[in-house]
C-alpha cells in the first residue's frame, strides 16, 4: 500500500483523520498563496486551494496518495478568513451573530497514478445573537487565532451554534465521511 501524505499543517485535520483510524505516513504542508482571486466565490476558493495544495506536494512526492483540504467560512459571497487581530476577529463574529453562514471545505486527493479527485462539501451554521459579554469572553481565550471566520466550533464557540445543516467535521476542517469515501473509492485501504 503506497503511503498517504497529508498536505496540511493543521493539527485539527490530523486529529480528525485519527478519529476514523487514518494516520498519514507523512505531513508535508503545501506552501502556496492562499489569497482569493478578485471576485472569487468562497466555494471556488476552497476547491482551488485544496487542488493547488495537493498538486504542490505531489510535484515533490509522486507515487504517493496526497490528501489536501482547505476550509472557507463565508457570509454570502464574503469570505471570512483567519482574523489577524482581535479587532478583526470581533468584526467577523459580529457579522456572524444571529445569522446563518456557510462553511466550505475543498478536499483533493491525488493517487499514486497521478489521478486527481476533488470536491467541495458545504455546511450551513446558524449562530445565536452574540452579546458583548459573549464576544469578550470568547475573544479573551484567543481561540479565534488561526481559525477561518475567527471561531472553532469544537471549542468555546460551540455555545454560539444554534444548529448546523451538514457535516460537523466539515466545520472543524475536514469532512470525514466524504474524505473516507474518496480514499476508499480510489484504492486506499482504510
Amino acid at each position: 500500500m503506497p503511503n498517504l501524505i497529508l498536505a496540511s499543517a493543521s493539527p485539527r485535520r490530523l486529529d480528525l483523520l485519527a478519529q476514523i483510524g487514518i494516520t498519514p505516513n507523512q505531513i508535508i504542508p503545501a506552501h502556496i498563496d492562499e489569497n482569493p482571486h478578485p471576485d472569487e466565490l468562497p466555494r471556488h476558493l476552497s476547491h482551488r486551494l485544496a487542488m493547488e495544495k495537493a498538486a504542490a506536494v505531489a510535484r515533490k512526492q509522486p507515487k504517493f496518495y496526497i490528501l489536501a483540504a482547505d476550509t472557507v467560512v463565508a457570509l454570502g459571497r464574503r469570505i471570512l478568513g483567519k482574523a489577524s487581530t482581535i479587532e478583526e476577529a470581533r468584526k467577523y463574529l459580529c457579522l456572524l451573530s444571529g445569522r446563518r453562514h456557510k462553511v466550505y471545505s475543498g478536499i483533493s486527493l491525488i493517487t499514486p497514478q497521478g489521478k486527481q479527485i476533488s470536491r467541495v462539501v458545504t455546511t450551513t451554521v446558524i449562530f445565536k445573537r452574540l452579546s458583548s459579554a459573549d464576544l469578550d469572553h470568547y475573544l479573551s481565550h484567543n481561540e479565534w487565532q488561526g481559525k477561518a471566520g475567527a471561531y472553532a466550533i469544537q471549542g468555546l464557540a460551540a455555545r454560539f451554534v444554534k444548529g448546523i445543516n451538514g457535516s460537523y467535521s466539515n466545520v472543524v476542517g475536514l469532512p470525514l465521511y466524504e474524505t473516507a469515501n474518496m480514499l476508499q473509492g480510489n484504492g486506499y485501504a482504510l
